[in-house]
């Protein structure tokens, strides 16, 4: 089975957003926020085709 690009994301599946501050160490503070349709693997399974239809 083939694997295709999430069109949701388009592969990019996870994406670091800042919080808007810095800690003490003056380090940005961020969270990780992934893709809900690809769980962030930035792929989808191939859809798999149907018999032919008469």
């Amino acid at each position: 089975m083939t694997h295709r690009i999430c069109p949701n994301c388009d592969g990019y599946a996870s994406a670091a957003i800042t919080l808007g501050g810095r800690d003490q160490n003056g380090h940005l503070r961020t969270i990780t926020a992934h893709c809900p349709a690809c769980h962030g693997t930035g792929t989808r399974p191939a859809r798999t085709r149907e018999g032919s239809r008469a």
